[in-house]
């Protein structure tokens, strides 16, 4: 991804929780000439030494997973909010642009075996039940259910390499106060979320 060293984030912990708040990506792969993109939760998980990675899974019978055992290395695109900027908000003449955020995870792919799976789903469904009115549990569930498992393939993802790029309007901080102004003046939640992550920055 290309990164200005200005939009550049180089705060480790504030990346993490992006991925995190924002774990519904999309997984990119690469192999024969073809490229094949699939949009799945991607969740950033540790090993038993810190070590960080990804875990997903997708169905065995998209064509992507023809893919795992064939390329080297993969993607996986994160997107958080973003936002039209009017150059009509600068104090001096100037093209509009667009402001947004933007996590690439780029890594080695490695197919789990079913009780790996498995678990990896346990921990997914508990971490996105936890806030449900009526929370459900795989472990109540019954092994007819369950068998489900057969028929997806479960994969992590050790991490080689984390670009993130924060777009928002860092090279024209004199316009700041007005570009907030205008973003929170709109009724939508992408211009609201960058306007609260340049008063972050600022």
């Amino acid at each position: 991804m290309y990164i200005p060293d200005y939009h550049k984030n180089g705060n480790p912990e504030e990346v993490r929780q992006f991925i995190k708040a924002n774990s519904f990506g999309v997984l990119v792969t690469h192999s024969e000439g073809k490229t094949l993109a699939t949009h799945i939760p991607l969740e950033l998980e540790y090993d038993t030494n810190g070590k960080e990675f990804l875990t997903g899974h997708i169905a065995k019978a998209n064509e992507q997973a023809k893919h795992f055992l064939r390329t080297e290395e993969v993607l996986c695109i994160f997107n958080g909010p973003n936002a039209y900027i009017s150059s009509s908000w600068y104090q001096e003449e100037e093209v509009p642009t667009w402001n947004y955020i933007a996590v690439h995870v780029y890594g080695k792919l490695k197919i789990l075996d079913e009780a790996e799976t498995m678990a990896s789903l346990h921990r997914l469904v508990d971490t996105y039940e936890a806030h449900s009115k009526h929370p459900v549990s795989l472990k109540n569930m019954s092994p007819q259910t369950l068998k489900q498992v057969k028929g997806i393939v479960g994969f992590q993802i050790e991490i080689t390499d984390i670009q993130a790029r924060y777009k928002l309007s860092q090279n024209r901080e004199h316009d700041h106060g007005k570009i907030i102004e205008e973003l929170e003046d709109r009724d939508d939640p992408g211009s609201h979320a960058i306007a609260k992550a340049m008063k972050k920055g600022n």
